[in-house]
């Protein structure tokens, strides 16, 4: 993978200047935070919280939420943002079945908003920079992290849905319906490979960790939600190891089955920009199929709880509908080199530093004494950021 995207990334820099500009000063300074290795970078996690970094929707204006949903709709495919628009719109909802359910009368609709969602940017967002935003809220996280203005990465990428489905919305119904085909359509033998526990996950089992390490397990519960509760053994059952997956080989699948599970895959990951996606999309179609991986835990039907993975070995996809017996599903999708751009950051910070060479270059002289040395040593190396 490149992750070279300029015209995404360009639309993603102008959108940016002109949010910030249509700015306050103080709602300018909760928008953005200068630093890229600033901690809260790093949470990602969905669920409701009080501590947002940020600005929510619902305190803009018109023209800026206007601009906010070009920021949005910048880093996203138009599928991807009707998914998005679906996720958000979801809360409404929520709202209604928790006053009945839940008693919480008037303050559900602050706790349930479709405008609760917030806009961060880390970084300084300009010319050959390095800089990134992120979009959060309830069951919606998107990160994105420009390097250079040159290469993107585009996850964690996280959804989830509530109720399953909310009338017609149904974000993520499509994949639902794709991956019970999948495991539908294995023969008893393979079914028995792809199904490595009995019992679901309460949640991802990589959790929100920023970077997926050489092996994960998952939490037991499902933070804030009671009534659903594995054991350390179910933990270990469904755990994932980057360097041996488990579940179904692609190797061992047949053409239609293996054009299945890549499909599968390919739907979340298409959720992102056509720049990022299609090189995507041509690594996972090249990739030898025993380095793909299905796998399933939990019930087999849609109305249990149940959780499916698919991984190849740059990409993972989960996908969790644990709690309320299949009517609350989580998915994310990670890139297990470049999540938040680690591999692309630390590579750029390796050769130039954190603030990069290329602002120093335009005011330092090449030679700035007669008997000094002259160097004119160009800022940019291609091959730094190249990925085989």
């Amino acid at each position: 993978m490149h992750y070279e995207a300029p015209q995404t990334i360009k639309r993603m820099l102008f959108t940016t200047w002109a949010l910030l500009d249509s700015l306050a000063p103080d709602l300018r300074g909760q928008m953005h935070i200068p630093a890229m290795d600033d901690p809260r970078r790093l949470d990602w996690d969905f669920i409701p919280k009080p501590d947002r970094t940020g600005v929510a929707l619902n305190k803009l204006d018109h023209h800026q939420r206007i601009l906010a949903h070009a920021l949005i709709k910048s880093g996203l495919s138009m599928r991807g943002y009707s998914q998005v628009l679906s996720v958000m719109a979801t809360e409404n909802l929520l709202r209604e079945m928790e006053v009945i359910e839940r008693g919480f009368g008037v303050i559900a609709g602050e706790f349930r908003d479709p405008e609760n969602y917030w806009i961060t940017i880390f970084g300084r967002p300009g010319f050959e920079d390095t800089w990134g935003w992120r979009i959060i809220g309830h069951h919606l996280s998107l990160s994105f992290t420009i390097v250079a203005q040159r290469y993107l990465t585009i996850t964690p990428f996280a959804m989830g849905a509530m109720p399953i489905p909310a009338g017609v919305l149904n974000p993520l119904g499509q994949s639902e319906e794709m991956a019970f085909e999948i495991l539908d359509g294995l023969s008893t033998d393979l079914r028995e490979e792809a199904v490595i526990h009995d019992v679901a996950p309460a949640d991802f089992v990589t959790r929100q960790v920023p970077y997926v390490g050489a092996e994960e397990w998952s939490d037991p519960v499902d933070l804030g939600i009671v009534g659903y509760e594995i054991t350390d053994a179910d933990r270990e059952a469904v755990r994932f190891v980057k360097a041996a997956p488990s579940g179904v080989s692609g190797a061992d699948l047949d053409g239609a089955q293996l054009e299945a599970v890549r499909n599968l895959l390919l739907r979340f990951v298409e959720t992102g920009p056509e720049e990022i996606s299609a090189q995507y999309r041509e690594q996972v179609l090249a990739e030898d199929p025993k380095l793909l991986h299905f796998a399933w835990a939990g019930g087999t039907r849609p109305d249990t709880a149940h959780y499916y993975r698919v991984s190849t070995s740059g990409l993972l996809v989960e996908a969790d509908n644990a709690v309320a017996a299949g009517q609350h599903v989580h998915t994310v999708w990670r890139d297990l080199h470049n999540d938040l751009g680690q591999d692309l950051l630390l590579d750029h910070y390796r050769q130039h530093g954190a603030n990069g060479e290329h602002l120093q270059r335009r005011l330092v002289s090449h030679r700035a004494t007669e008997d000094a040395a002259l160097n004119t040593e160009a800022w940019y190396v291609p091959q730094v950021y190249k990925r085989p």
